[in-house]
């Protein structure tokens, strides 16, 4: 009969330190500056999304007759639709400027 250690494979563990440490010396700070650089309309999405919902918010004592859950809903739909706005212009603009701003070779 075969010993246990023997039948199953050894495993190894690599010990190489060639990984780039840099992205985890960043700070939340500088890491949403170059976020924020790579793709501008996603804090202007996000800043949208808060105005809108502390609109919403403001809002919510002068609502008259209108049911609770209806304003709610209206808030979250007028959110996520200048979300979805936002995004949709950020692709346009991504696509705008890898395929037609692009000098030709």
């Amino acid at each position: 009969m075969e010993s246990l250690v023997s039948v199953i494979p050894s495993v190894t563990m690599s010990t190489s330190t060639d990984v780039s440490l840099s992205s985890y010396d960043e700070d939340q700070g500088s890491k949403l500056i170059r976020k924020a650089r790579e793709a501008p309309f996603v804090p202007i999405g996000m800043a949208g999304f808060a105005a809108i919902v502390g609109y919403g918010l403001y809002r919510l004592k002068s609502r008259g007759n209108t049911k609770m859950s209806v304003h709610l809903i209206h808030m979250r739909v007028a959110a996520q639709g200048f979300v979805v706005g936002a995004m949709t212009l950020g692709m346009g603009y991504s696509m705008y400027k890898e395929f037609w701003a692009k000098p030709k070779p």
